[in-house]
């Protein structure tokens, strides 16, 4: 009885290493069995990677470049951990939230200046080695809204002599401005005579230029009209902008315009009435001073302080206004 004999295999037993694709590249590693099972219970080295440079695949699906390319459970669970930890440091340690874009320029000021804990921050044109009398004139008068119908006119000649002297020159000269031209009473300036203009001398020299005199001169008798017609030059003033001054809200002094259209329908009208030296720079220069808009910057301390002075003052002003109508419309009733 023959027995069927199991035919021998030809295939020769491997005994050359063969390639593995690891997590590092391709290596050649011993077939070895207990080498194998001591080399797959190791956790593989991986090369370091920022955070910021991962790539935001591996942080969003949870899964790790490595255990990819490694069939080993504990390689898995260990890169699933890894990627975890990766995507928490991403969420609270690199990944910042948007910030908050405020609506009012209110709420700008708050989130720039919450709390003034070292010295006051003023506006960019006043420097530590700025004159301490432009200083004090910055933080107690300019942007502060005037009603006065001579401070108002002593702040427009201040702004055409802008053409001819610095802020800290007209500043230091104040007392003699008002000296001659008799504290700007704009009734009292209106009389003066070729002579009397030609006399407002400091030092031998004229205060201002010829020409810049007699137009202040002039300014002061078309004044006296503007007040006849409105009932002061402050009405007439504070009428361009509806008697409640403009509020900017700029950051950086490269942001404050020389002139608006504002400024411009304000030139154009004291132009048409007569007035000489107030082209809407001028105009807009007197606006600033005299509070009509607040031009401090919203990093300045007084950017807040002037507009707490406004909500101060306007109230009784628009209830002045509101009873003058009221008569206005009772006497025409009347009628």
């Amino acid at each position: 009885m023959s027995v069927a004999t199991r035919p021998r295999s030809s295939a020769k037993p491997l005994t050359e290493p063969r390639a593995i694709l690891g997590p590092a590249g391709n290596r050649v590693r011993v077939s070895d069995e207990s080498k194998r099972r001591t080399e797959a219970l190791k956790k593989p080295q991986r090369p370091k990677v920022p955070v910021s440079q991962s790539p935001k695949s591996v942080v969003q699906s949870n899964v790790s470049v490595d255990s990819c390319c490694s069939s080993d459970s504990s390689s898995s669970n260990s890169s699933f951990k890894t990627a975890s930890s990766r995507k928490t440091v991403k969420q609270n340690g690199v990944k910042q939230a948007k910030p908050k874009v405020a609506s009012t320029a209110d709420e700008v000021v708050t989130e720039i200046s919450p709390a003034m804990s070292g010295p006051l921050k003023r506006c960019d044109w006043i420097t530590p080695f700025s004159d301490p009398l432009y200083t004090s004139f910055h933080d107690e008068e300019w942007g502060v809204p005037v009603h006065n119908d001579r401070k108002l006119f002593e702040l427009l000649v201040f702004s055409q002599a802008l053409a001819e002297l610095s802020w800290p020159t007209i500043l230091k000269k104040r007392e003699i401005f008002r000296k001659l031209f008799d504290n700007f009473d704009p009734s009292s300036m209106a009389q003066f005579t070729e002579k009397k203009m030609l006399s407002l001398k400091v030092d031998g020299c004229l205060l201002l230029s010829e020409a810049k005199l007699r137009a202040i001169v002039e300014n002061a008798k078309l004044i006296l009209k503007v007040q006849q017609e409105f009932g002061s030059f402050s009405s007439y003033c504070w009428g361009f902008v509806n008697h409640k001054p403009l509020r900017n809200a700029f950051r950086y002094a490269r942001q404050v315009p020389v002139k608006t259209p504002k400024a411009e329908v304000m030139s154009k009208d004291m132009m048409r009435r007569g007035f000489c030296c107030v082209g809407p720079t001028v105009v807009y220069s007197f606006m600033q001073v005299a509070g009509i808009v607040n031009d401090h910057l919203v990093t300045c301390f007084r950017y807040q302080e002037c507009n707490a002075t406004v909500k101060k003052d306007i109230k009784p002003k628009i209830e002045e206004i509101e009873r003058l109508t009221k008569d206005a419309e009772n006497i025409c009733l009347s009628r």
